[in-house]
C-alpha cells in the first residue's frame, strides 16, 4: 500500500509541481492558457503557481497532517475550477482536468489508507 501511495503522489506531486514552476515564471504557455483561453487576469499566474508549487512539497513532506489535507484540498480546488473553467470556454482542456483529479484523489484514498493504524489481534 505504501508503494502504490507513493507512486501515486510522486506523480502527481511532480505534475503540479512542473505546472507550478511554469505558473510562476509566468511562462507564455500559461498566459496562452490561463490568459487567453480562460480569460483569468495575468496576476492569477504567479499566485496559482506559488500554491500548487507549495501544495504539492506539503503533500510529499511526511508528518503535518492537518497542513496535508489543507494542501490537498487547495490542489483539489485548483484542479475542479481548471476544469470548470475549461469546460465553461468549451474546450477540451476541462475534460483533460479529469485524469488528473483521479489521480488526486487516488493520492488521497492511498494517503488515508497508510496513515490507519494496523491493528493486530
Amino acid at each position: 500500500m505504501k508503494i502504490a501511495y507513493w507512486i501515486v503522489t510522486g506523480l502527481f506531486a511532480a505534475f503540479m509541481a512542473f505546472s507550478g514552476v511554469q505558473n510562476i515564471m509566468v511562462d507564455q504557455g500559461s498566459i496562452d492558457l490561463i490568459t487567453t483561453q480562460l480569460g483569468f487576469p495575468q496576476y492569477m499566474i504567479p499566485f496559482l503557481g506559488v500554491g500548487k508549487l507549495v501544495g504539492s512539497i506539503v503533500i510529499l513532506v511526511p508528518g503535518f497532517p492537518r497542513i496535508k489535507e489543507w494542501a490537498y484540498a487547495g490542489l483539489f480546488f485548483d484542479l475542479t475550477g481548471a476544469m470548470f473553467a475549461g469546460i465553461m470556454v468549451g474546450g477540451a482542456s476541462g475534460l483533460f482536468m479529469l485524469i488528473f483529479i483521479v489521480v488526486h484523489l487516488a493520492s488521497y484514498v492511498l494517503y488515508h489508507k497508510v496513515q490507519k493504524p494496523v491493528i493486530v489481534g
